[in-house]
């Protein structure tokens, strides 16, 4: 018995040994991720895994969120078992949990950007538990700046000035407001004491977002007249991005005393009369002061700080004097000057003055001038050419062809566009003269044929044609210019058409050519004229005299030889021919039995090759 009683009480111990072991090393070990980030209006998914020993088929996973230091189950699920969502928090209808027991949520919010914590109760493994932190991201709106609609801001106060107001709107997380003045930072400074500080504003909108509002206050000075203001509100996004948007800039409305004026003409070139010229006074100070225009020290009236003249005149010239009085700084010389000169030139003068009437052969001359507020030039124009350049227009021997309007022009170089011009005529008198006719051809005889015949003269010819036709005049600067149209008949053709004129001066005419036109017979290979076939080139030509010349000398030789047979037979005694025939034959009784004949189409090549004596001379 005592040794059963022993053995269960070492029983007991090993027992007790063993549970003491198991939960020694019983264990649960939870992941979460420590941060999960997410866009507003997105799903987020928060994973939660876990080891634990030893295993357990009754584990469980919970879901808590921390809000204010108190946690709240949103969710749970068991081990191959359903998921479920608590009822009450703000994520109820939200939330799920999947088998994997990853925490869904839908429609993120930024008031769900809390602590979340997984919680595994693994029965006798033990439990466990870990901290995931849900981060809300949405990009603020583009900040809004605006000036104050207060008056204008002055120089030397002593106390800091709103400069502008700077609202971003909907952001999270808190977004914040960066100043710039002319593209460089302003240090953050909340301070009021100090000359430039900002004051920000926070408001929590009911959907979670933020609106942010900073206003700069600045004591400015002088030098800040053209500073361009602007604000950035930089932001957080998805990993760890930091983002900025920049509004528009501003300028402030600064006053502030003048110190300097000045006065200045508008107009870029230089003046002459009839242009429109525009003076500007102005100082260093805002806003403008008034002021006061003097010319020559006689007032002149300007409206605000220009002084305009329209039209100006050579009698405009002169100083121009600009005075402003700041009452903000009454001691400050504000004085401007101009000394205006105004171009001139005067109408031209030509001597002499009547248009010109000379008869053909005489001289002519002209003298022009005028006077200008520069130096300036003078010439004399017939259309572009240019004929003198010293005002003096002389023509020796006038011709018909110089007649016509001759032009006087003056220019001051050093001013552009400042010109004065006179336009002259010059009428030149004397009897016609036409112009070098043009012949005129016809296709056959008995079509119309159109003769212009030009004429110059003075007074104006008239026209005669030989023989009459249609007839028509028109005047071409200084020419007359008759057309007639008449059929060109065999006399036509034969002696021509006469063009006369005449005036009180005398007269003139011309005989005008009319042809029959050249016409090519491809087929023939000829050329026509007349209706009358000839040799196409003069090498055809040059071909047939060559025949010619040929014949001609073989029968020359012929005959030659013939001679020579004659004489020397009878000179063997061989013929039996009395001195009577001989007589016979140098009268020119010919044997029928010889007969000679030689053609030619050239006299005169003949005469050349047979220049020799009959044997009656010889």
């Amino acid at each position: 018995m005592d040794v059963i009683r022993r053995l269960g009480h070492a029983s007991f111990a090993c027992t007790l040994l063993l549970c003491a072991l198991q939960l020694c090393c019983a264990s649960v070990n939870v992941n979460v991720a420590p941060k999960v980030e997410v866009l507003k209006d997105e799903n987020a998914k928060l994973p939660c895994t876990y080891k634990m020993s030893p295993t357990s088929s009754n584990t469980i996973v919970e879901w808590h969120i921390e809000d204010q230091g108190i946690r709240k189950r949103v969710a749970y699920r068991t081990l191959g078992g359903e998921a479920k969502s608590e009822k009450g928090t703000q994520l109820s209808g939200r939330v799920s949990i999947d088998e994997d027991f990853t925490l869904t949520i839908t429609s993120v919010q930024p008031s769900d950007e809390l602590t979340f914590l997984c919680l595994v109760n693994g029965g006798t493994a033990g439990a466990g538990e870990a901290l995931t932190m849900l981060k809300v991201f949405f990009a603020p709106e583009k900040p809004d700046l605006t000036r104050p609609s207060s008056q204008a801001i002055s120089v030397g106060e002593t106390t800091s000035s709103e400069i502008g107001a700077c609202v971003t709107m909907n952001g999270h997380p808190l977004p914040r407001i960066i100043w710039f003045k002319d593209g460089q930072p302003l240090a953050e400074v909340k301070d009021r004491k100090e000359k430039t500080y900002m004051i920000p504003s926070v408001v929590k909108e009911a959907s979670g977002l933020y609106t942010i509002k900073s206003t700069l206050y600045m004591q400015p000075t002088k030098a800040d007249k053209d500073s361009v203001f602007q604000c950035t509100v930089e932001y957080s996004m998805l990993g760890d991005q930091i983002k900025q948007k920049k509004s528009d800039s501003i300028t402030i409305n600064l006053n502030y005393p003048s110190e300097t004026a000045t006065f200045t003409l508008l107009n870029t070139d230089p003046i002459k009369e009839g242009d429109n010229v525009t003076m500007k006074c102005e100082t260093d100070g805002n806003p403008q002061p008034e002021f006061d225009f003097t010319k020559d020290g006689k007032s002149v009236s300007g409206v605000g700080g220009l002084l305009m003249l329209k039209s100006a005149k050579r009698t405009d010239a002169g100083v121009y004097t600009c005075t402003a009085t700041d009452f903000d700084n009454i001691d400050a010389d504000l004085r401007g000057e101009i000394t205006l000169n105004v171009h001139y030139i005067d109408p031209m003068t030509v001597t002499p003055v009547e248009p010109q009437v000379v008869m053909l052969g005489d001289k002519v001359e002209w003298q022009c001038k005028t006077k200008a507020s520069a130096l300036h030039t003078v010439q004399w124009k017939k259309g572009s050419e240019v004929l003198s350049q010293d005002g003096t227009l002389s023509i020796q021997d006038v011709a018909y062809s110089q007649g016509g309007e001759y032009m006087c022009v003056g220019a001051v170089p050093s001013v552009p566009r400042l010109t004065a011009q006179t336009r002259v005529m010059l009428t030149i008198q004397g009897k016609p003269m036409i112009e070098i006719p043009v012949a005129a051809e016809v296709s056959k005889e008995g079509d119309m044929v159109s003769l212009r015949c030009s004429a110059y003269g003075s007074p104006a010819p008239q026209f005669t044609w030989k023989p009459s036709g249609k007839q028509s005049v028109t005047v071409e600067g200084n020419k007359v210019v008759s057309t007639v149209i008449l059929p060109a008949t065999a006399e036509v053709m034969k002696g021509g058409v006469t063009c006369e004129v005449a005036n009180e001066h005398g007269a003139d005419s011309k005989t005008f050519v009319v042809s029959l036109k050249r016409a090519i017979d491809n087929s023939a290979n000829r050329v026509l004229l007349s209706g009358n076939p000839v040799l196409k080139s003069a090498d055809e030509q040059q071909g047939g005299s060559s025949g010619v010349v040929i014949a001609v000398v073989v029968c020359v030789l012929l005959l030659l030889l013939l001679v020579a047979l004659i004489y020397f037979l009878n000179k063997k005694s061989k013929l039996p021919c009395s001195k009577k025939d001989k007589k016979e034959v140098a009268g020119g009784e010919v044997n029928n039995d010889i007969v000679v004949e030689m053609k030619t189409d050239k006299a005169n090549e003949e005469a050349g090759l047979l220049n020799k004596r009959s044997p009656s001379e010889q």
